[in-house]
C-alpha cells in the first residue's frame, strides 16, 4: 500500500511541470481535520498522510451553454486523501480508502465510476513504507523512503469523488468533500521486499490519456493500468531495526527537518 508520501515542490513547479493551466489550490475547499492542516494545505509537504488536503492535477470540460466542448481546463487542486464514495452516510470512510488495486478498481462498486471518468495524478518525491522486522525480536520495524533510483519526480495514478454533506444546508464548495485515492499494484523487484505493493507510476508520456475525462469506459482504462514496467526505484533506510522500542513508538515527523526525507 501507499500510506504515506512527501510532496515538497512548490505550486509554482508542479503547474509547469504537469502543464496545468491554472493553480487552484488557494481556492476554498473542506478539511476532514479537526486540527489545523501542519504545514498548511498547498505547500511543500514532506509527510502527507490521509484526510489531509492534499495537492492533485485534475482536467474537466468546459462547455458553452448550449452544451458544445469549449475546451479542456487542468488545474493544480486541493483534495482530501482518502476516498469518500458519493453515496456513503459520511465521511468517515476516507480513511480506509487511500489506496485502491489495480487489478479491481475497474469493478469495485466504489471505485468503478470515478477510476473511469475522475482521474487524477498526484505528484510525489518518494513514499514511504515499514520495513519487516526480524522474527522472534522486538525490535523496531525499519521505516524506508521508496523513489525512483534517477532521481526524478513520481506522478501517482489516482481518482477522486465528490461527497455532499446532507448536514450542510448552505450550496457552496464547503457543503462538499473532494477526495482521492492512489491506486497500487504489486511491487517491482528491487523494492518488493519492503513491501509487496506499491503506488501506480504514471509516466509523462501518459499523462493526457490518463487525466482525460473523455476516455471514460474501461476499455480505455484498462491498458493504463498496466504500462509497461520501465521504473526503477530504490528504497532507502531511514531508520534502523536496532534503535530498540516498538513500531508505533517511531513517527515519521522524527525525521522532518534532518534532511533524510523529500527529494533525493
Amino acid at each position: 500500500m501507499c500510506g504515506r508520501y512527501a510532496a515538497t515542490a512548490t505550486n509554482t513547479e508542479l503547474v509547469t511541470t504537469l502543464k496545468a493551466d491554472v493553480d487552484m489550490t488557494g481556492a476554498p475547499v473542506r478539511t476532514l481535520l479537526a486540527s489545523p492542516q501542519e504545514p498548511p494545505a498547498g505547500t511543500p509537504d514532506e509527510n502527507v498522510a490521509p484526510t489531509k488536503n492534499a495537492r492533485v492535477v485534475v482536467e474537466r470540460l468546459r462547455r458553452s451553454q448550449t452544451g458544445e466542448l469549449v475546451d479542456v481546463e487542468r488545474s493544480l487542486r486541493l483534495l482530501t486523501w482518502g476516498l469518500v464514495p458519493s453515496w456513503s452516510k459520511d465521511p468517515r470512510s476516507a480513511v480506509s480508502m487511500i489506496n485502491a488495486r489495480a487489478e479491481s478498481v475497474l469493478t469495485k462498486p466504489a471505485f468503478r465510476q470515478a477510476v473511469r471518468s475522475r482521474r487524477c495524478l498526484v505528484p510525489a518525491d518518494c513514499w514511504y513504507e515499514w520495513g519487516t522486522a526480524p522474527a522472534g525480536n522486538r525490535q523496531r520495524k525499519p521505516l524506508f523512503s521508496l523513489r525512483r533510483a534517477d532521481g526524478a519526480p513520481l506522478t501517482f495514478g489516482g481518482f477522486f469523488e465528490f461527497w455532499r454533506d446532507p448536514a450542510v444546508r448552505e450550496p457552496g464548495p464547503l457543503a462538499w468533500v473532494a477526495s482521492f485515492s492512489i491506486i497500487t499494484h504489486p511491487a517491482q523487484a528491487e523494492v518488493e521486499h519492503v513491501h509487496p505493493r506499491q503506488p501506480l507510476v504514471i509516466e509523462p508520456q501518459d499523462w493526457d490519456a490518463w487525466l482525460d475525462p473523455r476516455r471514460d469506459d474501461a476499455q480505455s482504462v484498462l491498458p493504463l493500468l498496466s504500462p509497461p514496467r520501465q521504473e526503477r526505484f530504490v528504497a532507502e533506510q531511514l531508520c534502523s531495526d536496532r534503535d530498540g522500542g516498538n513500531a508505533g513508538e517511531l513517527n515519521l515527523f522524527d525525521y522532518i527537518g534532518t534532511g533524510q526525507l523529500g527529494r533525493g
